[in-house]
């Protein structure tokens, strides 16, 4: 009843305040919040409108991104309360705002400082994703299993997301992938990113920032389909308040994260 609930809530909330603004935004409708950080009324009346109706299924802290901007101090909810909801109205709001269509509404459920439920609804392809901790993972509520991966790394599609790198490493990285197949700096959106490991279209992704409401569920949709959501000391992924440990590599299975690990890191 969770999970269903839960997608319900998302995908009736784009299409009551987001969808509407998609390629329609009105002047003065976006916002930078910080510098190189934008928002639009979109993302803010979205996450209320979410976090509301996800505290009427379970009255525990919402972390939202908007709201975290506004006060960082309740993104050490994930710390000291037992359990979490994680909300990104809009993720790749950059899309959003111009016009392209790669953005999702995500949102997940954290228990003891570990993912138990994700969710990922993406409005222009209509697809909606879950995944719930040791059950499996389920686009448009067909089981999800990630497909076998062609042993010949010349042939993997994957990318580094390399904005947080310095100019040093960012063309370290950016030459040592050339030994795989196709390769860039992804679609600026974890939700369009981590469904594309679990549907075998993209074999793997280096992310350094790790904001926890871009990567809760999308880390678990991997997981629940057979990849690997692992830091580069190789410990599973578990959502943290900004500021914590950056490095983040996904992969289609094991073989693979250690391979990419092994060539982007020695």
């Amino acid at each position: 009843m969770l999970m269903e609930k839960v997608a319900e809530i998302l995908a009736e909330t784009s299409a009551e305040v987001v969808e509407p603004r998609f390629r329609a935004l009105a002047a003065g409708e976006v916002i930078e919040k910080a510098p190189g950080e934008i928002v639009t009324v979109a993302d803010r009346e979205a996450e209320v409108i979410i976090a509301r109706r996800l505290r009427e299924l379970l009255p525990v802290p919402v972390v939202g991104e908007e709201a975290v901007a506004a006060d960082p101090a309740l993104a050490e909810a994930l710390r000291s309360e037992p359990a979490v909801w994680l909300v990104d109205p809009v993720d790749g709001t950059s899309n959003f705002v111009a016009g392209r269509p790669d953005f999702a509404v995500m949102a997940s459920l954290v228990r003891a400082g570990q993912t138990v439920a994700a969710w990922i609804w993406q409005p222009v392809n209509g697809v909606a994703y879950a995944a719930e901790l040791g059950a499996g993972a389920w686009r448009d509520g067909h089981r999800l299993t990630r497909p076998a991966v062609t042993d010949a790394p010349e042939k993997w599609r994957g990318s580094v997301k390399s904005r947080f790198l310095d100019p040093a490493e960012h063309h370290r990285m950016q030459t040592a992938i050339r030994v795989f197949g196709k390769t860039g700096d992804g679609l600026r959106s974890a939700g369009m990113e981590y469904p594309q490991i679990a549907d075998g279209d993209s074999e793997f992704i280096l992310y350094w920032r790790t904001l926890p409401w871009d990567h809760s569920p999308g880390s678990l949709l991997v997981t629940e389909a057979g990849g690997v959501a692992a830091r580069l000391d190789g410990s599973g992924y578990r959502p943290e308040p900004p500021g914590g440990p950056d490095g983040l590599l996904i992969a289609a299975d094991p073989a693979v994260w250690e391979q990419v690990r092994s060539v982007l890191f020695g």
